[in-house]
């Protein structure tokens, strides 16, 4: 049985690390992307080996068109082929402003890594999938971009995030439907909390809202972890949704639903 490979953005801490582990469970060779801190892409690396995986740590910007091509060559010149694609990688503002104050500088810094990156690798990335094979379940490839519950949560105090998420979700659709005919599958994950270094800064306010409050703003009490949407991004690689493109799944402790 030929090795599955897959490229994750991001894949050196939180939420990308926890992909990349579920990924090396599942077989796959992974190529962990980090920006800038090489000792936890090692770490990464180290744990997807012990996951019973395999793969290599590469550096690159995804918001730098440069370093988006060399994360695609350097990928192929180690697995040869791109069956999974996950646009991970992601920043949250510096600072937390009003909506009536926040700087372009935020706001170009946000779109340029977190929308503008994984939309022009998406785009680098199907160009080489549609020259590939179809594997043994028929897929030339498949891709998933991880948004956030702030597609559709207004945070006035990072509007810039709420709207390069919000990007992404329609990034999604767009793919989706350009690429099914080419046996190309795109899919979202939308975390609700999850417990990362990200939301490090603000676990006081958020064990109040989950876990104090007499009755949470998730039903499921408690936070998230990278290894739930691992899991989630685990299930797509592994086939489990072949007549599904475009999909949304929330992996968000049941934030999602309209409770009264």
């Amino acid at each position: 049985m030929v090795t599955r490979t897959a490229l994750v953005t991001g894949a050196s801490r939180g939420i990308g690390r926890g992909i990349a582990i579920e990924l090396a469970r599942a077989g796959y060779r992974v190529a962990i992307n980090y920006a800038g801190n090489a000792a936890a892409a090692a770490e990464a690396l180290a744990l997807v080996r012990s996951a019973g995986g395999d793969g290599f740590v590469v550096q690159g910007d995804v918001a730098v068109a440069a370093d988006r091509a060399r994360l695609v060559e350097v990928t192929l010149a180690n697995f040869g082929r791109i069956d999974l694609l996950v646009n991970n990688a992601g920043v949250a503002p510096n600072v937390r402003a009003d909506l009536l104050e926040a700087g372009e500088e935020s706001f170009d810094r946000l779109f340029a890594i977190n929308l503008k990156g994984p939309y022009f690798l998406s785009q680098l990335v199907a160009k080489q999938m549609l020259g590939q094979e179809r594997d043994t379940e028929g897929f030339r490839g498949r891709m998933v971009n991880i948004t956030s519950i702030s597609v559709y949560a207004a945070s006035i105090n990072r509007g810039d995030y709420c709207m390069v998420k919000a990007g992404l979700a329609m990034m999604t659709k767009l793919f989706a439907d350009r690429l099914a005919s080419e046996s190309i599958n795109v899919y979202e994950i939308r975390p609700g909390v999850i417990a990362t270094d990200m939301t490090g800064g603000v676990k006081e306010k958020y064990d109040k809202l989950i876990i104090t409050d007499e009755r949470g703003i998730t039903p499921i009490r408690r936070w998230g972890r990278p290894d739930d949407v691992g899991r989630a991004v685990r299930a797509i690689a592994e086939d489990r949704f072949p007549f599904s493109t475009g999909a949304v799944f929330d992996v968000d402790g049941g934030f999602h639903l309209h409770r009264l």
